[in-house]
């Protein structure tokens, strides 16, 4: 696990339950497959996910790859209804910033039998989003991989308890349909160690039912604007908060610190708001590195730095650049950006 890896599982679940918490490992999980699936799309490399803050290793394909199973469903426009049960599949439901999801198709993907789910939905040129739920929490289960006409989707979802939704990337010269395909299959979960010396123990796969969807979602009129993000603290682990950056994406699309270096680190972190929040992409002009941002709705503050090194007597200056990979047209995201000193 890298440290890039390390710090965005903790930025997104530091307000988390501290251990025992039996659903932290398909957290861990699941935000580390997304991370690498991202990684792997950008270079166009395909292998398997590894979550490796549990030392699994997942391998897809295998012997045992079962036949799809196809469905196609297009439903009828319907009124809105409120999204009462983030656990539910409904034709239509209402995110809290305003935005209206219709649902396009729906499958499932059983704990036995096929492991594979396809469906075609029509390509409309609104946006589209993944949803994707798991009752049956199970730390060894293998979460379905999502492929747009063959093509590898970068992101990812784990069994939560609650539904999730994942954006949907519609190829360029895409027809007037695409066809979403879902595939647990897989060749072996490798092997775990409970210390160093000793052996590694293969790992035995626990199946969970997959119920799965794709919804077309179309802003409010007009955009719902979400409210500032919590103020960062003005002490965090040792670091003291020294300047604050503020502002509104997609309009703004950049934030520039200039530092005098007084030979001491200095450390940036991110704060959103907005329900598209944990989309926001990070990254830094110079190095290319970057991160997701962190949401604080509750509990402690998620610290998850950036940290830079400094020259005293000269001034530092760092850039970094927001971006979201998927549609977010009239969904705005409120951020803020802290600098802290040592």
């Amino acid at each position: 696990m890298t440290v890039r890896d390390l710090r965005d599982v903790l930025r997104e679940h530091g307000d988390a339950a501290p251990p025992p918490n039996p659903g932290r490992h398909d957290q861990v999980r699941a935000r580390v497959g997304r991370i690498r699936r991202r990684r792997l799309l950008a270079t166009g490399t395909a292998v398997a996910s590894v979550a490796a803050v549990l030392g699994v290793v997942v391998l897809p394909g295998g012997p045992d790859q079962r036949r799809d199973t196809t469905v196609e469903v297009t439903t009828p426009a319907t009124p809105p209804v409120k999204d009462a049960d983030p656990a539910a599949m409904p034709e239509t439901f209402t995110a809290p910033d305003g935005t209206v999801y219709r649902r396009l198709a729906l499958t499932s993907i059983k704990a036995t039998g096929s492991r594979k789910a396809t469906v075609t939905v029509p390509v409309t040129g609104k946006p589209l989003d993944v949803a994707a739920f798991c009752s049956q929490r199970a730390r060894n289960h293998v979460s379905p991989r999502v492929s747009v006409d063959g093509r590898p989707s970068p992101d990812g979802f784990g069994c939560l308890g609650t539904r999730q939704l994942t954006p949907l990337t519609v190829p360029k010269r895409a027809g007037k349909r695409i066809t979403v395909t879902f595939d647990t299959t897989t060749a072996g979960l490798g092997c775990s160690r409970a210390d160093p010396k000793s052996p590694c123990k293969p790992i035995k796969e626990q199946r969970v039912p997959w119920s799965l969807a794709v919804y077309e979602w179309t802003p409010p009129t007009p955009p719902v604007v979400p409210a500032a993000p919590r103020a960062f603290p003005r002490e965090a682990g040792g670091w003291k908060l020294a300047e604050t950056r503020t502002g509104t994406w997609p309009g703004e699309t950049s934030v520039t610190f200039r530092v005098r270096g007084d030979g001491r680190p200095i450390g940036l972190d991110q704060i959103c708001t907005g329900d598209l929040a944990r989309r926001l992409w990070f990254t830094d002009a110079d190095t290319g590195g970057g991160s997701t941002c962190g949401v604080w709705d509750k509990g402690p503050y998620p610290m998850a730095m950036s940290v830079f090194k400094t020259t005293k007597g000269r001034t530092t200056t760092i850039t970094l650049k927001l971006s979201m990979q998927s549609p977010a047209e009239g969904r705005p995201v409120r951020w803020s950006v802290g600098l802290f000193r040592r």
